[in-house]
C-alpha cells in the first residue's frame, strides 16, 4: 500500500484508493484536461474536488502541492522509479501522463515535438485569450464601460481560431491521430462557445474545420466523463 502521508494535501482530502493516482481538480476548462486524459488511458485514479469558488487552492494543504494555487494537480503515488511525484500545471500533466502510459503521443520524436508544440498553443495562447475574453463577455469585466479590452480578446480569439481552423483543415485531429493536444484544446474551444458565451462575437459558425473538430472530440466517451469529472456538489 502507497503511503502518502509526506504529502500534507492528504489530510485535508485523505486518499481513500492511495495506491492510485490523485487528482486535485474541478471541471474547468484546464481541470477537465487531466480528468479526460485520465479517462482516455484507463489508469485507475481518485478524484478530488477543490471548489475554487471557496478559495481552496488558496488553502496552505493546497499549496504545499500546488504553490501557484491552481487547478489540476496530480499524485502519483507509482513515479519514477516507483517513488511518489506531485506534479502540477495541465501540460507538464498530460505529458507526464502520456510519457508513463505511452498513449497520446507519437514515439517519433519529430511527431512527439510538432504534438508538444501543439499543446504549448493552447497553454501560451489559446487559454490565456480565451479567457480573458470569459472575463470581459460573462464576468465583471462586462461592466466596463471601455469595450476596448472585450474588442481586443474577440480579435485575439478569432485570429486563434483560424490559427487552428487552417491546422484542422482536412485533417480529424490537431495531429495525425487524436493526442494530447486535442486534450488540452477540446474543452477551450467548449467553453468559449458556450460557457463564455462568445460563439456570435468570434463568428465561430462561420469555421468549418475546427466546429467539425469540436464535435469529434466531445463525442468520445472518455471526453463526454472527463468533462465531469471530479462532480460538483
Amino acid at each position: 500500500m502507497a503511503d502518502l502521508s509526506q504529502f500534507t494535501i492528504t489530510r485535508r482530502w485523505p486518499a481513500e484508493h492511495p495506491d492510485r493516482l490523485q487528482l486535485y481538480s474541478l471541471n474547468t476548462p484546464n481541470g477537465v484536461k487531466a480528468s479526460i486524459m485520465l479517462e482516455e488511458i484507463g489508469l485507475p485514479y481518485e478524484p478530488h474536488l477543490i471548489d475554487i469558488g471557496k478559495n481552496e487552492t488558496w488553502t496552505p494543504e493546497y499549496l504545499s502541492l500546488n504553490p501557484n494555487g491552481k487547478i489540476p494537480a496530480i499524485i502519483d503515488p507509482d513515479g519514477p522509479g516507483g517513488q511518489p511525484i506531485a506534479l502540477f500545471e495541465s501540460g507538464a500533466i498530460l505529458l507526464y501522463l502520456a510519457d508513463k502510459t505511452g498513449q497520446l503521443i507519437s514515439a517519433d520524436p519529430v511527431r512527439r515535438w510538432e504534438t508538444i508544440q501543439w499543446v504549448f498553443f493552447q497553454m501560451a495562447a489559446i487559454g490565456p485569450m480565451f479567457g480573458q475574453l470569459g472575463y470581459f463577455n460573462r464576468f465583471a469585466g462586462r461592466e466596463i464601460e471601455d469595450k476596448r479590452p472585450l474588442q481586443r480578446y474577440v480579435a485575439e480569439s478569432k485570429r486563434l481560431l483560424g490559427v487552428l481552423e487552417e491546422r484542422l483543415e482536412g485533417r480529424a485531429w490537431i495531429m495525425d491521430d487524436y493526442s494530447i493536444a486535442d486534450v488540452a484544446t477540446l474543452g477551450w474551444v467548449r467553453n468559449l462557445v458556450t460557457f463564455y458565451e462568445a460563439r456570435d462575437l468570434v463568428e465561430f459558425d462561420r469555421l468549418n474545420a475546427v466546429p467539425a473538430w469540436l464535435e469529434r472530440g466531445l463525442a468520445r466517451p472518455a471526453v463526454q466523463r472527463g468533462l465531469e469529472i471530479p462532480k460538483r456538489v
